[in-house]
């Protein structure tokens, strides 16, 4: 790969893309680039611009943008569409914030003329493959820089000793080992390593900061309501609102009554296992109130192909195929089947549960008349169930005779 001239860097103000940013301009001898993208994530960011000021990045190379909205609006909305989980459990946070980190690099770069981009994700972990997918499929021709595949800085005391070297502020507790990694956005938070690499060992108390423990949650439960249309959340408790603030809301219910705890050892797409810790309050609050209004709002046949295809396009935004044509294939479907999920549901929130216990729409296929224990004054005639049982009992009788018959 030539050297680049000009690079973008996914810019957090940390310790390590602060290294980078430095690494960067010494080994390509390049102009760089920042890109500090606020998803929601909790942390001032203007520390960021006067960090990548005071490296010497020009001011008019430093882009900071709020992207909360466009996050929840074009990437998590539509993921919870589909009910994406993945393996069982994980309501992949991380995952999907990437793709729109990717958009913007690769937007930027075009933007400022820049030939390549860079982030700070290691060479064993899924962010890197999300990352470079997403900048490959937006840009075939875009140089992506990988720093931590490339450098000799393989520890923690050669990463301070070239911060300190080359005057990078260093913060007093990087000085130390850092007790576990945090990742976050308005969606969740994701803990791992250091005292969370045995999954033998409980996770710490202090690991957990959206959530309070279950146990200390309030006494009384709280019931709220959540209004959808065509598959996405417009309003909690009949006040309309934007996408990002729905979410920030729903996170701090959730959050106060100790919703969305997840401790998970999870596949990684480079083929290790992983522990993690995953806080995600509004999500799981927002994934049970979706299920809840398709129960009542959309046709079993199309209930129950949507679950088939879940751990596939799950799978797909894992492993950071979210512009791949096979994603945009089952969204369009998953999207069409979202038409008439539109209504309202209450949620109960308790001790770390989030549970349906109502639901109503116009949209609704649920007939009273039809399931009634009630005189259904014609609505359904039992008698129909005898045809109905005696067909579909056909293959399974010609089997019990054929393999009589053989003995």
């Amino acid at each position: 790969m030539s050297a680049p001239k000009k690079v973008v860097l996914a810019y957090s103000g940390g310790l390590d893309t602060s290294i980078i940013l430095k690494w960067l301009e010494i080994e390509y001898g390049c102009e760089v680039v920042t890109f500090t993208a606020d998803l929601g994530q909790g942390e001032e960011l203007e520390p960021a611009r006067k960090k990548a000021e005071l490296l010497g990045v020009k001011p008019e190379n430093i882009f900071i943008e709020d992207v909360r909205e466009e996050f929840v609006r074009d990437f998590v909305f539509p993921m919870f569409r589909a009910n994406a989980v993945y393996e069982g459990l994980y309501l992949l946070g991380t995952s999907i914030a990437r793709p729109l980190i990717s958009k913007r690099l690769i937007e930027i770069a075009e933007e400022t003329g820049a030939d390549a981009v860079a982030h700070g994700a290691t060479g064993k972990g899924n962010d890197q493959v999300r990352f470079e997918l997403s900048a490959y499929a937006l840009n075939p021709d875009i140089k992506v820089i990988a720093p931590w595949r490339e450098w000799d800085l393989s520890s923690r005391t050669k990463l301070l000793e070239f911060a300190e070297t080359h005057q990078i502020p260093i913060a007093k507790d990087k000085r130390g080992e850092a007790p576990f990694s945090v990742d976050a956005n308005l969606l969740h938070t994701s803990s791992e390593g250091k005292v969370l690499e045995n999954p033998a060992e409980d996770a710490p108390d202090y690991v957990y900061q959206r959530t309070v423990a279950p146990e200390n949650a309030p006494d009384t439960p709280e019931f709220i309501e959540v209004t959808f249309e065509k598959g996405d959340a417009v309003a909690i408790n009949g006040e309309a609102m934007s996408p990002a603030t729905i979410l920030t809301k729903l996170n701090e219910l959730g959050g106060k009554h100790g919703c969305g705890r997840l401790d998970l050892v999870e596949g990684r797409f480079v083929g290790m296992k992983s522990r993690g810790i995953y806080e995600t309050p509004g999500g799981t609050l927002l994934l049970e109130a979706h299920r809840g209004i398709e129960q009542i709002t959309l046709d079993r046949g199309a209930a129950h192909l949507k679950d088939e295809l879940m751990p596939r396009y799950a799978e797909l935004i894992y492993n950071g195929f979210w512009y791949s044509p096979e994603r945009e294939m089952l969204q369009a479907a998953i999207d069409h089947s979202q038409k008439h999920v539109t209504g309202t549901v209450r949620l109960k929130l308790y001790k770390g549960l989030a549970r349906t216990v109502g639901r109503w729409s116009d949209h609704s296929l649920y007939s009273e008349s039809h399931v009634t224990f009630e005189d259904d004054a014609g609505a359904y005639d039992q008698k129909d169930a005898a045809g109905f049982i005696k067909l579909n009992a056909l293959r399974l009788r010609l089997l019990a005779m054929r393999d009589r018959r053989l003995g």
